[in-house]
């Protein structure tokens, strides 16, 4: 096992920037705003932090493969399109949001079918 992604929409920030410490030892680290990365027994946890309107986007790109969402991209490139990593969605040609709301949203733009993370590769 490379990492643990965790993907998380927090009410509290605060305590769970607390608790992440306590889970590393004494150790946090802040990639950005949005991603907290702490060590647990010799294993990296991520947690990416989202809202409501990042949630779709980020869910898809956290659990597809890397081969899955390479090819997710290349999809939107060739429409001119971008889908964007950080969660903001599936943009348009004029940068507006097209999908992204749900994982299907962004599947179902692009013109493919939704697959399942275990079928992701």
């Amino acid at each position: 096992m490379k990492d643990i992604d965790i993907l998380a929409i927090p009410t509290d920030l605060w305590n769970l920037h607390a608790e992440l410490t306590k889970l590393g030892g004494g150790k946090m680290k802040m990639s950005g705003s949005k991603i907290i990365r702490v060590m647990h027994g010799g294993i990296q946890v991520d947690v990416y932090i989202a809202d409501e309107a990042t949630w779709g986007t980020l869910l898809l790109i956290r659990t597809g493969s890397a081969e899955n969402n390479i090819r997710l991209a290349m999809v939107a490139k060739k429409l001119g399109w971008q889908l964007k990593a950080s969660g903001e969605g599936l943009l348009n040609e004029a940068g507006a949001r097209i999908a992204g709301d749900t994982e299907e949203s962004i599947y179902e733009a692009l013109g493919l079918p939704w697959q399942p993370p275990e079928r992701r590769d």
